[in-house]
């Protein structure tokens, strides 16, 4: 009879956790199959204590094939490893638990307790995270990886008193490049006078509006019939971003300027964090920190899959000239004052990194 108990709690617990797994439609902006993820969470669940202590919820607003849901689910996969089951992570993918400004505002009192988020949104609630994305920060991905993994990264990890977020590690997005359906964007007069789609964020409008473009701020679902029907121009975001809504069906002008390296965050609601005994926030912390290196390897992987899927579709790709793209950088080099004027110190910092 117990052991009979012992198997229907079992198998209670390994729903919620794969209850999150439902295939969403093509949202993402900014892995395993769902069978290798049951196969994962059913070796978890040897030894697992007979009812969890605590299941908790993590948004993730991607979709399921896409690196950071798979850092997610990785994420869940080791917490419920290395506690025997104890902490369950219901990971809820494709957005259904709302945008990233919505569900971090949930974070900040206890709505839900984990999830991944882009810092443009995230600088609303830590406006310092603005110096991390400014435009042509950084020279290469090694730079901002030696910045992010050393003594500033650490800084800004410690900069959340007050915003009733934890911040847990740093994922990758790779870097974001303007595409446009109208004409290759060659030099800086290209881009001049198109619309182009940005995040809901003021620093992103800022920057199209140095480039002396218009910024269309939308939510990202509404990319592909905006790119379609014309109302806007052309938008910006990394390779697979690009690659997995199919926008280069419809823009097929893609051009490497690499204007933003916008790494993202996963966070724990500082609520739930408070429940947690100093044992279990290092175990969380633990696995954030190895589920980050998992992502940023899967994200490598998918960036050359898409670079290769949309160059074998006929899109036109265009590196800018050493010349042109300083051209784009003398652009918005007074952005650095205007939105971080209280930082100069840190972006100087963050320049010199690796010189």
């Amino acid at each position: 009879m117990r052991r009979e108990l012992l198997g229907l709690l079992l198998a209670a617990g390994m729903a919620v956790v794969l209850s999150g797994c439902k295939k969403p439609d093509q949202t993402a902006e900014n892995g395993s199959s769902s069978s290798d993820r049951t196969a994962a969470v059913e070796g978890a669940g040897k030894g697992m204590w007979e009812s969890p202590e605590f299941v908790f919820t993590y948004a993730e607003n991607q979709a399921e094939d896409y690196p950071t849901t798979q850092g997610a689910y990785k994420f869940a996969e080791l917490i419920s490893q290395k506690t025997n089951g104890r902490i369950l992570i219901n990971v809820q993918a494709g957005g259904i638990l709302g945008d990233e400004k919505s569900v971090c505002e949930q974070l900040q009192f206890g709505g839900i307790d984990f999830m991944r988020i882009s810092l443009s949104p995230l600088s609303e609630f830590v406006p310092k995270l603005n110096v991390l994305q400014l435009p042509y920060l950084y020279r290469d991905a090694d730079h901002m990886w030696q910045v992010l993994d050393g003594t500033i990264g650490k800084d800004f990890m410690n900069s959340f008193e007050g915003s009733d977020l934890v911040p847990l590690s740093w994922y990758d997005a790779g870097a974001r490049n303007f595409y446009s359906s109208v004409r290759p964007i060659r030099k800086l007069e290209d881009i001049r006078g198109l619309k182009i789609r940005v995040q809901e964020s003021e620093m992103m409008i800022g920057m199209v509006e140095a480039l002396g473009a218009s910024p269309a701020p939308m939510p990202y679902a509404e990319v592909y019939s905006a790119l379609q029907t014309g109302t806007i121009d052309g938008a910006e975001n990394n390779w697979p971003s690009y690659e997995s809504t199919s926008h280069y069906e419809v823009a097929k002008y893609y051009t490497l300027d690499e204007h933003n390296r916008v790494p993202e965050m996963q966070l724990c609601s500082q609520p739930t964090w408070d429940k947690l005994s100093e044992f279990d926030r290092k175990i969380i912390k633990e696995c954030a920190l190895e589920s980050a290196e998992y992502e940023r390897r899967l994200w490598s992987e998918r960036e050359k899959e898409s670079e290769k899927k949309v160059r074998s579709e006929g899109c036109q790709i265009i590196e800018l000239s050493p010349e042109e793209k300083q051209k784009f950088q003398d652009a918005v080099k007074p952005m650095y004052q205007r939105y971080c004027s209280d930082y100069m110190d840190i972006v100087d910092a963050i320049i010199e990194t690796g010189r």
